[in-house]
């Protein structure tokens, strides 16, 4: 029961508003320590708990360590942006009469759940698609097919932006079969005894799949007659 001492630490930690990653790793140590310690055990089993726990925290580092790839990946997109990407981007579109908001959201969104059903998840993201180059050009189809924007709007097209991405990524993917989820599901039920197979999962979860498309799909259609309408009475407030 020690070892549920980990669960208060990370109650505590985000109670005081603490750093995520201090939180993380004091509950991990104390569920360590606390799995090892029983009353009349010996400081020695203590210390040789403790190093087990510093042993687990340095192989997942070891074996994590690729995810600082995701550093020099971001280092490149901010220096493209300083260089002028999302005016680039606005620019494109803006070149585009018939290209509005919505439509553009919802093309990136088929796309992107596209993708990702054929486990091509790494298409797309917030920091490396949605932030340099979606929103932006969302802004700009706006700008040019609607009028200015206030800052609301520009908020409401970048959350639809990010919104679109998420739904996208998130319903695609269950389709794929050798994703992460799906290996989990199928490992979880064989030790309960059920066995299925990846593809059975698969099949199940396209109709999710169609559903969240339609739905959100029109969601976003429907992004543009928001902005007119907002804008207007925007317009209208102003006159009077």
């Amino acid at each position: 029961m020690f070892a549920l001492l980990g669960i208060a630490v990370v109650a505590l930690g985000f109670l005081l508003r603490a750093h995520p990653l201090l939180v993380v790793l004091a509950a991990a140590a104390t569920t360590g320590l606390g799995a090892a310690w029983t009353p009349g055990v010996d400081i020695g089993a203590l210390g040789l708990a403790a190093t087990d726990t510093l042993r687990t925290f340095g192989r997942a580092f070891n074996d994590s360590r690729f995810i600082s790839a995701v550093w020099i990946v971001l280092a490149a997109i901010g220096l493209l942006e300083r260089s002028g990407l999302q005016e680039q981007a606005r620019r494109l579109v803006s070149a585009v009469r018939a290209a509005s908001p919505g439509r553009l959201l919802g093309i990136y969104f088929v796309v992107r759940q596209g993708a990702a059903a054929l486990g091509l998840t790494s298409l797309g993201g917030h920091a490396q698609m949605v932030r340099p180059l979606i929103a932006p050009m969302a802004e700009g189809a706006a700008e040019t097919t609607i009028g200015p924007l206030q800052e609301r709007e520009r908020m409401l097209i970048r959350a639809h932006a990010a919104g679109a991405d998420n739904i996208g990524l998130f319903f695609g993917e269950d389709i794929f079969i050798a994703i992460g989820s799906i290996l989990l599901m199928v490992g979880f039920l064989q030790q309960s005894g059920i066995i299925v197979e990846p593809l059975d999962l698969s099949i199940y979860a396209i109709p999710t799949a169609i559903a969240a498309l339609l739905i959100h799909g029109t969601r976003l259609l429907l992004l543009d007659n928001t902005l007119r309408r907002r804008l207007s009475d925007t317009t209208a407030s102003s006159a009077r």
